[in-house]
């Protein structure tokens, strides 16, 4: 998987699996049940999530473009607030990271390498013609070429980190 891949599936993985966690908490009107007896589970376990989840990938990603994520609700159209994500990432991480400004610290509070290797290796990807060796400018090529791409796939991306 490519390193921007990586990033996207980081970012966008995370989105689709808060609202998840959230809907599979049992209500408190939901009837009990008592060991044996049987009803619908709240739980996401249909034979369709089952055949998605045993699909290969590329066919899983094709039904959730069309459709949606069946888990979670979340429609493939709907904008990721890509700075919310990034703020949780960084508050799970502990670190005092500025991923506003700094690709390094962005991946770093998604819990990638950044070694300047990796980012060589995004600015390849991400079609940086300039010198690697300057690494301050391809970082700053990278952030911004990242936040492009993010908006582009639909991530909902601070207007100030799209200029």
């Amino acid at each position: 998987m490519s390193i921007l891949d990586r990033i996207k599936h980081a970012i966008f993985g995370e989105a689709h699996a808060a609202p998840a966690t959230q809907s599979s908490t049992p209500s408190t009107t939901s009837p009990s049940l008592t060991p044996g007896s049987s009803a619908a589970s709240p739980t996401p376990t249909t034979p369709e999530l089952t055949a998605a989840a045993s699909a290969p990938a590329q066919s899983s990603g094709q039904q959730q473009q069309a459709n949606g994520d069946v888990a979670t609700g979340v429609r493939a159209g709907d904008p990721v607030d890509v700075e919310t994500i990034l703020e949780a990432a960084v508050k799970k991480s502990g670190q005092k990271l500025d991923w506003r400004h700094s690709i390094v610290d962005l991946m770093k509070a998604l819990g990638m390498n950044a070694s300047i290797e990796e980012r060589k290796e995004l600015a390849q990807e991400l079609g940086y013609s300039g010198d690697v060796h300057d690494s301050a400018k391809m970082n700053t090529f990278l952030h911004k070429a990242l936040m492009k791409k993010l908006s582009e796939n639909g991530g909902k991306v601070p207007a100030d980190l799209l200029d």
